[in-house]
Formats: C-alpha cells, structure tokens, sequence
C-alpha cells in the first residue's frame, strides 16, 4: 500500500507572512497540531503547535510576529505519493516526528500521520513502532 492510499489531501496551509496567531488560529480551526507553511504553493516549513509554544512564547515572540521566525530551514523530511506506508512509518520513526509531508515537484500534495498509518490495518504495526521510536526522549543538546 503507498502513501496516496492514506494520506490527507485537502491540506490547509499558511504562508511565511502569516503571523504566529494566525496560525495557532487556524490549528485550532481545524483540530490539528501542525500547519505547513507554504510560498507560491511550495513548501517552506512546517509550524507545530509545540514551535508556537517553544520557539514562540517561551522565547518571548509576539504574537503579531510572522511564522518564518519560527521555521526550520530548509524542509528535508519529505515523502513521496509513490513511496509505501512502511516506508513513509520508517521515515517518521528514524526522524522522531509524527507528520510527513508529502510532495510532488517541491509542492505540497498531502500530509499523512501517525494517525492515518494506524487506522490501516496493514501498518498498524509499523504505526505503532514509529510512535514507540517517536517517543524515546530526544538526547539533551549541550548549550
């Protein structure tokens, strides 16, 4: 099974001008916990609502301040349409992160998580195992 069959399409995204309440508005808008952010339909970043919060707030940025102050540049975990759901469980395993972004020609054409690996019964298995992997607590970083 590939990713086409589970992923999101209808993805919303904001722009890098948006501000940081705009986008927190739009996440809970629309129930969810990561907002691609996207130039000329391309995609740019990707804002979660743990950035707004620790990148964000905690740091003091208001919140009139665009979302590419809290971008990580560039976007490097990507997914195909094409590439299987055990690959793409793989992937986000490997790289700690519960959203993949998937796209064509450095567009955006969906989005799958967790979530959407999970409800098809032939990966719930590699679901599972990313969300274990996902989960280890991160190594500290030496300030």
């Amino acid at each position: 099974m590939n990713v086409a069959d589970v992923m999101t399409t209808d993805v919303d995204c904001c722009t890098p001008e948006s501000t940081c309440k705009e986008v927190a508005m739009k996440m809970k808008e629309l129930d969810v916990g990561a907002i691609p952010i996207c130039e000329n339909e391309k995609l740019v970043g990707i804002v979660t609502d743990r950035d707004i919060v620790i990148k964000g707030l905690a740091n003091e940025l208001s919140e009139a301040s665009p979302v590419s102050e809290l971008l990580t540049n560039p976007i490097v975990v990507k997914g195909t349409k094409d590439m299987s759901v055990e690959e793409a469980a793989k992937i986000m395993s490997h790289e700690q992160i519960r959203r993949l972004p998937i796209v064509e020609n450095e567009k955006l054409v969906g989005m799958v998580s967790l979530g959407d690996l999970a409800v098809n019964n032939q990966s719930s298995d590699e679901a599972g195992e990313a969300l274990k992997e996902i989960s280890v607590p991160a190594e500290p970083k030496n300030n």
